[in-house]
C-alpha cells in the first residue's frame, strides 16, 4: 500500500488544521481529569464515614466514594444533553456550534484554575464545574464526529477515523504524565489553567476552516420528533444497536480508569508522580494499536475481530486487578487501551458508514450515551464496590463481568458475529435495488 493510501486524511487541510488543535485541546483535558481525580482524592484523603448494615458497622473508603462522585458528575449532563447535541449538531451549523462549546469549557476551566491557585476550592465545586464541563461535551461531542466526514471525502473517511482516534491515544499518553509531573510540583490550579489555554488551538482552527460548516440536511427540524427519528434509525439497526451495547457493558464493568490513584497510592505505592505514568499505559498501547491501524486499508471480519478485542479488553481489566507489581500493571493496563482501539475504530467506522449525513448528529449523540455513560456509571460502580471490598475486588470481578457479557452479545446478535464491510456493502445495493 502507497503512503498516500496510508495517510490519505492528512492530504485535505482543513483536516489537518482540525486534527492538530484537536490534539492540543484534547492533550488539556486529559491533564485537567488526571488532577481532578487526584484533587479529588487529596481533598478527601483521612476523612472516616461508616454505615450501620444489619447493626454491623462497615467502614467505607472515601477516597473510593469521591472518585466515583466524579463519575457521577460527568454522566448526568451527558445523559441529559447528549440527545439534545446530536439533534443540534444535525440541524445547525456544526463549525459555530463547536466553537461555542468549546469556549465554554476553556470558561469552566479557567474558574477551576482562578479557585485552586486561590485556596478556594471544595469538592462540591469540583463536582459542579466537572458537570458544566461534561455539558459542554454533550453538545460538542456529537458536532465534532458528525463534522468530520464532511471534511474528507468518503473514501479518505476510514483513514481519517483511525488518525482521529490516534489524536487522542498522543495525548491520552503525554497529557496524564505532564498533568501528574505539574500536578507534583506546581498543583492541580496550574494544570486547570494549562487546560484552559489549551483551547485556544481547537477554536483557532475551527476559525481556519475553508468548509464552514452549513447545515445539514433537515428532516424533523429541532425537537422531539427530530429526536425520535434518530432513536428509530439507531434502535431498528441491529449492527450499529449491538456495537453501542456491547460499547455500554464494557466500559460499564471494566472502569479500571477510576481507581488508579487508589492503586498506585495504596497498592502500588508510587505516588502522584507514578500515578501520572500509570495513567500514561492506556493510551500507549492504544497509541501503538492506532498507530498500526492507521497503516491499513482496512481490518478483515470486523464483526468477529470486535467482539474479541473487547473480550481481551475485560481479560486484562481482571488481570490488573490482580497485579501487585507496577511494571505488570502497566502492561496490563497496555493491553487495555490496545484492545480498545481497536473495537473503538471498528465500531466508529461502521456508524459512519452506516448513518446518512442528516442523521449522524443524532446517532452519535445517542451512542455518546453509551459510550461516555458506561464508563461514568462504571466509575460510580466501581467505587461504591470499591468502598466496600476494596479496588482490586471491583476491577477483577468487573474484567469477568465484561467477558460474560462479550460472550452474552455475540450469541444474541450473529449479525454483529459475521459482519464484515463487504457483506454490509451488499446488503446496502440489494435494498437500493430494490
Amino acid at each position: 500500500m502507497a503512503s498516500s493510501e496510508r495517510w490519505a486524511a492528512f492530504h485535505h487541510r482543513d483536516f489537518r488544521l482540525v486534527w492538530g488543535g484537536n490534539l492540543i485541546s484534547i492533550l488539556g483535558t486529559q491533564m485537567q481529569l488526571t488532577a481532578i481525580n487526584w484533587q479529588i482524592y487529596e481533598l478527601l484523603a483521612g476523612v472516616d464515614r461508616s454505615i450501620r448494615v444489619f447493626g454491623r458497622t462497615i467502614p467505607l473508603n472515601v477516597e473510593a466514594l469521591g472518585l466515583g462522585g466524579v463519575g457521577l458528575a460527568r454522566v448526568i449532563p451527558i445523559m441529559i444533553f447528549a440527545v439534545i447535541g446530536g439533534n443540534l449538531a444535525d440541524v445547525m451549523n456544526r463549525r459555530r456550534l463547536l466553537l461555542w462549546t468549546n469556549g465554554a469549557a476553556a470558561l469552566f476551566a479557567a474558574v477551576l484554575a482562578f479557585l485552586s491557585l486561590t485556596g478556594r476550592i471544595t469538592v462540591p465545586v469540583v463536582y459542579l464545574l466537572t458537570s458544566a464541563t461534561a455539558a459542554a461535551a454533550a453538545f460538542s461531542s456529537p458536532a465534532f464526529q458528525s463534522l468530520i466526514p464532511n471534511l474528507v471525502p468518503e473514501s479518505d473517511l476510514t483513514n481519517a477515523i483511525s488518525l482521529n482516534t490516534l489524536v487522542r491515544q498522543i495525548a491520552a499518553i503525554t497529557g496524564p504524565a505532564l498533568g501528574g509531573l505539574l500536578l507534583g510540583f506546581a498543583g492541580a490550579g496550574a494544570v486547570y489553567a494549562v487546560n484552559a489555554l489549551s483551547f485556544a488551538a481547537i477554536i483557532v482552527a475551527l476559525a481556519q476552516l475553508q468548509y464552514r460548516g452549513g447545515r445539514a440536511e433537515r428532516s424533523a427540524g429541532l425537537g422531539v420528533q427530530a429526536i425520535l427519528e434518530g432513536w428509530r434509525f439507531v434502535r431498528g439497526n441491529r449492527i450499529i444497536w449491538s456495537t453501542m451495547l456491547l460499547d455500554f457493558m464494557a466500559t460499564f464493568f471494566s472502569s479500571a480508569r477510576t481507581m488508579l490513584p487508589l492503586i498506585a497510592g495504596q497498592i502500588l505505592q508510587v505516588g502522584p508522580q507514578g500515578y501520572g505514568l500509570l495513567s500514561t499505559a492506556e493510551a500507549v498501547g492504544s497509541l501503538i494499536t492506532g498507530f498500526v491501524l492507521s497503516l491499513r486499508r482496512d481490518i478483515y471480519k470486523q464483526g468477529a475481530v470486535l467482539l474479541i478485542s473487547v473480550a481481551f479488553y475485560g481479560l486484562f481489566s481482571a488481570l490488573f486487578g490482580l497485579s501487585t507489581l507496577f511494571v505488570l500493571s502497566y502492561l496490563c493496563y497496555m493491553g487495555i487501551g490496545a484492545s480498545d482501539t481497536v473495537s473503538m475504530v471498528i465500531r466508529q467506522t461502521i456508524r459512519q458508514v452506516i448513518t446518512p449525513d442528516r442523521l449522524r448528529g443524532r446517532m452519535t449523540g445517542i451512542n455518546q450515551i453509551f459510550f461516555m455513560g458506561g464508563p461514568q456509571l462504571g466509575e460510580i460502580e466501581a467505587g461504591l464496590v470499591a468502598s466496600a471490598l476494596g479496588a482490586p475486588f471491583a476491577i477483577v470481578s468487573g474484567g469477568l463481568a465484561t467477558l460474560l457479557f462479550t460472550g452474552i452479545i455475540a450469541w444474541r446478535y450473529p449479525r454483529l458475529r459475521n459482519y464484515t464491510h463487504d457483506t454490509m456493502l451488499a446488503d446496502q445495493a440489494k435494498q437500493n435495488g430494490a
